[in-house]
């Protein structure tokens, strides 16, 4: 492995600072989620349905894939998901072994309302999170 650049302290304070930023947004996020009456996950699992390039319905292991959970724990996710009538799953037309997840209205609100709300605390942050960006060098000006 290269070794890289060494970091003056400025830089180490402008990670710490971007890094704060970001765990500030992830708790915005974890918080919203919660008052909409789901989990973290649950959202995330909402968000990565219906921003599937391309689908409004997902594989069971693409949506693992996704959020990065073993096979058997997104089962369990889109379990809690159908009881709370957000998604359906229904057997691929094409691969009766696939199973497909997509959103039902009431997963499409939640994730609207919640969709909104990120994107406003997004507009709020983006020029501090902009310029940390520029101060460590990842963007140009």
């Amino acid at each position: 492995m290269a070794r890289s650049q060494q970091l003056g302290k400025a830089q180490y304070e402008t990670l710490a600072a971007f890094r704060y930023a970001l765990r500030q947004f992830i708790r915005f996020s974890e918080e919203a989620a919660q008052a909409a009456g789901i989990t973290p996950q649950q959202h995330q699992a909402l968000l990565a349905i219906k921003g599937f390039p391309g689908r409004d319905r997902v594989t069971v292991g693409e949506l693992a894939e996704r959020l990065q959970l073993r096979h058997h724990s997104a089962v369990g996710l889109i379990d809690r998901l159908v009881a709370q009538k957000l998604v359906t799953r229904a057997p691929s037309a094409t691969d009766g072994r696939q199973v497909l997840v997509g959103l039902t209205g009431r997963g499409e609100t939640a994730l609207e309302r919640l969709s909104a709300a990120h994107r406003r605390q997004l507009k709020q942050i983006a020029p501090e999170l902009s310029q940390l960006l520029k101060q460590l060098g990842c963007v140009n000006e």
